[in-house]
């Protein structure tokens, strides 16, 4: 029989005011990861419409195109997969021993340019649903 260890409430949901920069890049990472995922889903489904005749595809993204929440759920899409990408490097960066001083520095810095890169793009996004 094993030992009975007390790890503490499930329902102290207060910690999270105690995690450092590592900790928030980690559960922001496996976020982004799974919002991914959930979107190539996604994907697929709408790529299947594409079976039934290149007109019922093209009316599917047409009539997707044309709403603004689908434009605006792209922006956040873009700063999803942007964000993962630069977490990504940075903690490759980290695994071959670059940066381990500052990895709390790098993190901060794939959020800003993260940031930066999103607002940058809006333009871009809006640009034809009006």
């Amino acid at each position: 029989m094993s030992q009975s260890y007390n790890r503490g409430l499930i329902e102290d949901f207060g910690r999270w005011r105690e995690f450092s920069a590592g900790m928030w890049a980690w559960v922001f990472h496996k976020f982004t990861g799974w919002v991914l995922v959930g979107y190539l889903f996604t994907h697929i489904a709408v790529l299947s419409t594409a079976l039934s005749g290149a007109a019922a595809y093209t009316g599917t993204i047409q009539t997707l195109e044309g709403l603004l929440v689908v434009r605006i759920l792209e922006v956040g899409l873009l700063a999803v997969a942007v964000f993962h990408i630069l977490n990504g490097l940075r903690l490759l960066m980290i695994d071959l021993g670059i940066g381990l001083e500052s990895q709390d520095k790098s993190f901060y810095a794939s959020l800003i340019l993260t940031g930066a890169i999103t607002v940058a793009s809006v333009p871009t996004f809006i640009a034809g649903a009006f």
